[in-house]
């Protein structure tokens, strides 16, 4: 059976697959909300594959859904304007549940053999960044690209349970991976290499530190495990 067969069986059965990235890092951006009743399973198939060794998942929370019924407790405005964003250079509408893979390609979050063969055929990320602790933070070292890149670092929460009281998913308790809590860009520069300290994050946190171009492709990404 070939590769990609495989890995649909192991989806289709509820399994997340062991090297859905063959090995390369890949960045998965999840677009949800508590106040849609589509998001819960996207939420959840972005917990398995976050325990794969090569997936570095985030989950950003929307504010649009707000004024529906139910205040998601994560949502911001930044998360919808990053959605916006994507949608605009990907050809795409905003909806929820989104996944945007390697700033290229976006699939509904809930749809697992399409975020499968998206994850599949996704290229190999051209710049290497490295995260290591040290007693004044982390060190962040990022490899030469060709052109220009802009760095971001991004704060989670590694998993939420909430009961939802009112909206779509009224007397639902969901359970919620990877939430994105703060954002920070760390600057644009022209391709060269780069190495920089930035603040160890709370205990309980993690932290991603993402490169990508002006055109919204991820160029690098790397994810500090909880310490």
């Amino acid at each position: 059976m070939r590769r990609r067969e495989l890995l649909a069986a192991a989806m289709a059965a509820g399994i997340a697959p062991q090297t859905l990235a063959a090995g390369r890092p890949v960045l998965l951006e999840l677009f949800t909300s508590q106040g849609c009743s589509s998001c819960p399973p996207a939420d959840a198939l972005l917990g398995k594959l976050a325990r794969q060794p090569a997936v570095i998942a985030l989950a950003w929370h929307v504010d649009y859904w707000n004024h529906l019924g139910w205040r998601d407790p994560f949502a911001s405005r930044e998360a919808t304007v990053r959605q916006q964003a994507y949608a605009r250079r990907l050809g795409s509408v905003v909806f929820t549940p989104a996944l945007v893979i390697n700033g290229a390609s976006v699939v509904v979050g809930s749809d697992s053999a399409a975020v499968e063969q998206a994850i599949d055929a996704a290229g190999a990320l051209p710049v290497p960044v490295t995260l290591s602790r040290t007693k004044d933070g982390v060190a962040v070292a990022i490899g030469p690209g060709t052109g220009p890149m802009r760095a971001l670092r991004v704060v989670y929460d590694p998993e939420h349970s909430t009961d939802v009281g009112a909206g779509e998913n009224e007397g639902a308790r969901l359970r919620e991976y990877r939430v994105v809590r703060e954002a920070e860009s760390l600057g644009e520069w022209d391709g060269g290499e780069r190495r920089f300290t930035v603040t160890l994050p709370e205990p309980g946190h993690g932290q991603v530190i993402m490169v990508q171009s002006p055109d919204l492709r991820v160029l690098g990404a790397a994810d500090l495990p909880l310490g």
